[in-house]
């Protein structure tokens, strides 16, 4: 795993922003919070409006700062939450596996995250609640064949466990990171086409969720009607 230790005092290189969206209750927040703060509550309210927290992470001699934001799953909020999803670069989907209805409704998140954020959006479902495994009403197998099938990264979760939590916002951010990274070069590529000395040269990279160097911090805003 990731070490949460670091100085990231110097400049950041990438501000990536990505939402958490499913229905009220699948542990969305809790989700965020292990993974920003390595925290956990039994006693979680449900998210008014919109949250976000951050957690900067040292990749390839880069600084990245990822902000993750929390969307309310209950219908009231969605006038504002679908805001949040202009310039976001990744969505996770959440659903609680032992909620029949919480998977079923993945299908219209993923058409309303599809509908108001950037055509190549990093897209990742999540089954959350592993922990609860004699409780199950979605499959594995069902799970991954939807996500295949929409072309999703998958993973299953349990914030209680901090089970895969690490792994599944690390694999969304170093995708949006190879990406970005990709853009960068072509876009450097391009320049020096046209004469222009004074850019930066970059190779291409892998980097996998055991190679980042990671450190936290947080905060926070909330909306409320």
């Amino acid at each position: 795993m990731a070490s949460r230790h670091g100085d990231f005092n110097q400049k950041i290189d990438y501000v990536f922003k990505v939402v958490l969206a499913g229905d009220s209750a699948v542990g969305k927040s809790q989700l965020l919070a292990r993974f920003t703060r390595n925290e956990f509550s039994l006693d979680s309210k449900a998210t008014i409006g919109v949250e976000f927290q951050t957690r900067t992470l040292a990749v390839d001699h880069k600084i990245i700062k990822a902000q993750i934001w929390d969307t309310a799953g209950q219908e009231r909020y969605r006038a504002v939450t679908t805001a949040y999803y202009r310039g976001a670069m990744g969505a996770m989907l959440v659903y609680d596996l032992t909620k029949r209805q919480s998977f079923d409704h993945v299908a219209r998140w993923l058409e309303e995250v599809r509908n108001h954020a950037d055509k190549n959006i990093v897209v990742m479902l999540i089954g959350n609640k592993s922990d609860l495994s004699t409780l199950r009403a979605i499959t594995t197998e069902d799970a991954r064949e939807f996500a295949q099938r929409e072309n999703l990264f998958f993973m299953e979760t349990s914030a209680l466990e901090s089970t895969n939590v690490e792994p599944a916002f690390l694999t969304i951010l170093m995708e949006i990171y190879r990406i970005a990274r990709k853009k960068s070069l072509v876009a450097n590529d391009e320049q020096e086409s046209n004469g222009n000395s004074t850019v930066l040269k970059g190779t291409k990279i892998a980097i996998t969720a055991e190679q980042a160097n990671v450190g936290a911090s947080k905060s926070s805003c909330c909306m409320s009607t």
